[in-house]
């Protein structure tokens, strides 16, 4: 049976595009990240980001600890990476171990096959609704080619 339709304002609001991002830190030298696609320019000067983080996400910690983060930009080439964030893992997998990661300035991993990248120092973080937005001055990043990021268009701006 298929899933229900949205509802009106679940399908206005899936109409907000949004990018693909794989959103990483380094944790006692290990890497961590998470797919994200609510992440944007908040500030010019200086360079600000925000990505949003649920709540709930162990990632929010790792990120508050390591008090840095990338972001990967994904873009039609790219876009097959993220199913290393979205499937489940084995015992003592990562979502790391079968990607080609190149890494920033501060040894952040980022993904060797983005269209670019941004590393971010931890500046603040704002609590609202289901997520926490935290923003990143960003400190280093890179075009690795030209081309343009992948557009995401969701079906139900409710969930996911």
């Amino acid at each position: 049976m298929p899933p229900p339709e949205p509802d009106p304002l679940a399908r206005a609001l899936g109409r907000i595009p949004s990018g693909l991002y794989i959103v990483t830190t380094l944790v006692d030298g290990q890497p961590q990240g998470f797919l994200a696609s609510f992440v944007m320019q908040a500030s010019l000067a200086p360079p600000i980001v925000s990505v949003s983080v649920g709540r709930d996400r162990p990632i929010l910690a790792e990120l508050r600890r390591s008090g840095r983060f990338a972001v990967s930009i994904l873009d039609a080439d790219s876009k097959k990476s993220m199913a290393a964030f979205t499937r489940r893992l084995g015992a003592g997998e990562s979502p790391f171990d079968r990607l080609q990661v190149a890494t920033t300035p501060a040894g952040l991993p980022v993904l060797a096959e983005a269209l670019a990248w941004f590393e971010c120092r931890l500046a603040s973080e704002h609590a609202t609704g289901d997520s926490v937005i935290v923003f990143g001055e960003v400190v280093a990043g890179s075009l690795t080619r030209e081309g343009e990021p992948h557009v995401h268009v969701r079906r139900n701006g409710l969930s996911y």
